[in-house]
């Protein structure tokens, strides 16, 4: 081989190793577009149409209702928390090629300069390779390492999903409370001035005193009161509806919402069955024991790092002045583990076991708390429940007698007045404690993180990125 051709051989080595180099590409973000695209976000995007097929929702038409369902894919859809946690499942999963990955060998080329009178070339050429070899399987270990701490990632993607929907169910329930509760402020408003209007009848007739009319008036404000900051809280729940979305509030003006649900208090959340199996498959129990999996194979690769790696360095010299002139060699190197065998890093993986474990059993502990509390809760808010209703059955009795015995002429017109106010605040106490109860089995659900609530295929599609449009760094 002439030197004119190992020249050549050098050169398509270099340019075939730069060839294959990934190159960086600037995608800079800025504010103004990403703010700019954040308020262009609406309901009847096509990319959440199709999503919303893909996940066998059917997109309401034009002034139809959107149910809760609907609602938690709109949000895995926009939500910037589902983006960031993607994020991080995706920069897990990139470590686990790096973890895989085998080092790589490197070349060293020394030429040297041996002028002899009479010879057509003084060049010396001798050329070295090393080849690092990895020993007691290090590169498993951290493969290992790498799989668990994805899994945790992944794991804690789903928890985060499952906190993004609680996020939605509550802010939709905070709506249809303040709404409720408006509207039966509402209610209560116009019988309290009925009220109001016929004892100032009363009193112009010298049948009552001025201080029962003004305590009627005074009863009245008090309510108008409460309307108004009801009616406060309703466009309020719009914005916390819209925030869990990840949507800005103008994309839910004319939105019509169902809260059928809202009206349902079932009991499938409160088998034993369910809790046994949420104290195995919650997802941050799971995540728990991905990161003490992880633990332990960081262990395995400290203990496996005392052990040193062979670096294999075969060499070839050539010497142009002589036409048989070349040698080969052929090295061995190792690191003599002497001053110290990875004592120091060995005992923090083992500390960080511990730490893992004890993290674990802390997680899980949690989880029997939070699975329990809510249990209770629950069937203490569905006690009352059944008393409140029982409450306003015989309010709504009551309130037919009187009725009928106005009708007959032995009741005023102000005693049915009150016994409207009456039964609007019956039905106010109702509707609180139906809101308890679909607070605590919202935190049920949220506990438990039961298939029932929330189905494999739809935290399946959460953990795949949103659309490219999504993407505040694609330019």
């Amino acid at each position: 081989m002439t030197a004119r051709h190992r020249r050549l051989g050098i050169v398509v080595l270099g340019v075939g190793l730069i060839s294959g180099c990934a190159h960086f590409q600037p995608r800079p973000l800025s504010p103004e577009s990403v703010a700019a695209a954040f308020g262009a976000r609406s309901l009847a995007d096509s990319g959440l149409r199709t999503f919303l097929a893909e996940n066998h929702v059917r997109t309401p038409s034009t002034g139809g209702t959107w149910n809760l369902k609907a609602l938690t894919l709109v949000a895995l859809y926009y939500q910037p928390a589902l983006a960031e946690a993607r994020g991080q499942l995706l920069a897990a999963q990139a470590a686990q090629i790096t973890a895989g990955q085998r080092p790589n060998p490197s070349i060293s080329l020394t030429p040297a300069h041996d002028a002899v009178p009479g010879t057509p070339s003084p060049w010396i050429v001798p050329l070295a390779l090393d080849w690092p070899i990895e020993t007691a399987g290090k590169r498993g270990y951290r493969m290992a390492e790498a799989r668990a701490l994805a899994s945790a990632a992944r794991w804690n993607l789903i928890g985060t999903v499952w906190q993004v929907r609680s996020r939605v169910r509550t802010a939709l329930l905070d709506l249809y409370a303040a709404r409720q509760l408006d509207s039966l402020l509402a209610r209560q408003v116009s019988a309290e001035r009925r009220v109001v209007r016929l004892l100032q009848g009363q009193f112009a007739a010298g049948s009552v005193s001025s201080y029962i009319v003004e305590q009627a008036r005074v009863a009245l404000n008090t309510t108008i009161l409460k309307q108004q900051a009801a009616s406060g809280q309703v466009r309020q729940a719009r914005v916390q509806l819209a925030g869990a979305l990840g949507v800005p509030p103008r994309a839910l003006r004319a939105v019509r919402f169902s809260f059928q649900p809202f009206n349902e208090f079932p009991l499938r959340l409160t088998q034993p069955r369910v809790r046994r199996q949420a104290l195995l498959s919650r997802a941050d129990v799971l995540a728990a024991l991905a990161d003490y999996a992880a633990s332990q194979s960081a262990l395995q690769l400290q203990i496996a790092l005392q052990y040193p790696d062979i670096q294999l360095g075969p060499g070839y010299a050539w010497n142009s002045q002589l036409a048989d002139d070349s040698s080969w060699s052929l090295g061995l190197g190792l690191t003599l583990p002497i001053l110290n065998r990875n004592q120091g890093p060995i005992a923090q993986a083992r500390a960080q076991r511990r730490l893992a474990a004890a993290r674990f059993l802390s997680v899980q502990a949690t989880a029997v708390d939070e699975i329990d509390g809510a249990l209770a809760a629950y069937d203490s808010a569905l006690r009352r429940v059944a008393t409140a209703t029982s409450l306003m059955s015989g309010l709504k009795k009551q309130l037919a007698s009187i009725h009928a015995q106005a009708q007959a002429g032995e009741l005023q017109p102000v005693d049915v007045a009150n016994a409207e106010v009456a039964f609007d605040v019956g039905a106010q106490n109702q509707l609180q404690a139906q809101l308890e109860a679909q607070q605590s089995l919202g935190l049920l659900e949220q506990a438990v993180q039961s298939p029932l609530t929330l189905a494999p295929a739809t935290l399946e599609a959460a953990q795949h990125p949103a659309s490219p449009n999504q993407d505040p760094t694609i330019q």
